[in-house]
């Protein structure tokens, strides 16, 4: 059967586990078995992420990542040649434009670039339109743990990530960036610790990952399934 007959990853019966099955797709084993000690390893495993991550919201993934129809093939050209999601590359020109917020985020993590080439361009645009999404940030990207996130900021977005002394959570931070930029005080409490709000900005950010959270729910289901005889 050609790879074209395949429905979209993410969508129908697989939807539980489509996110782990696309990133199996991209670079030929599971998320946890990624290896990113090189940097190289590292971007690829973020990029795949990030892919796999909006491959298990629906709709199109071009635009759930936050790249182009031209970006997004051109991503999977280069780090992920021989992947059989290739498939999946071409989808239909979408009209929607990216908001307002998003454009500004995207601008803030361009502008704060500390690595050449188009992987940080990419990423600024991904991180950004991901950062749209209600979950914390390293798992709307599709990451395994917070400090991946931590990680990819310090390695393609040095300047800004440096900036975050206070270990802020990631979304808090990247506006309040904004704020400050603009001129605008984000806060009426001049110290942190004094705020109410001290927990949305400074609160854990540890849990499972959005992907294995999606593959141990399949497992379940399969396992109930198997314990039930089937539909039979």
């Amino acid at each position: 059967m050609e790879p074209a007959a395949r429905p979209p990853v993410g969508s129908g019966a697989d939807g539980l586990h489509g996110g782990i099955e696309f990133y199996r797709l991209l670079m030929g084993y599971p998320p946890a078995e990624a290896d990113i000690g090189e940097d190289m390893a590292f971007d690829r495993h973020v990029l795949a992420s990030i892919l796999a991550a909006a491959s298990m919201d629906g709709g199109q993934i071009a635009e759930r990542a936050g790249l182009t129809e031209q970006e997004f093939n051109d991503l999977l050209a280069g780090y992920f040649p021989a992947a059989t999601v290739r498939a999946f590359a071409w989808m239909p020109k979408s009209a929607v434009e990216a908001d307002d917020e998003t454009i500004m985020v995207r601008d803030l993590l361009r502008g704060q670039r500390s690595t050449d080439g188009e992987v940080g361009h990419w990423l600024a645009a991904m991180i950004a339109r991901r950062a749209m999404e209600p979950n914390h940030l390293w798992e709307d990207l599709g990451l395994r743990e917070r400090p991946e996130l931590s990680r990819l900021l310090t390695r393609h977005f040095a300047p800004l990530a440096g900036r975050n002394t206070k270990n802020m959570r990631w979304k808090r931070f990247f506006y309040r960036m904004l704020c400050e930029d603009d001129g605008f005080v984000m806060c009426t409490t001049p110290v942190c610790t004094q705020c109410n709000d001290f927990d949305l900005c400074f609160g854990e950010e540890s849990g499972e990952s959005r992907m294995a959270e999606r593959r141990r729910e399949f497992l379940r289901g399969v396992g109930d399934l198997s314990m039930s005889g089937g539909d039979d």
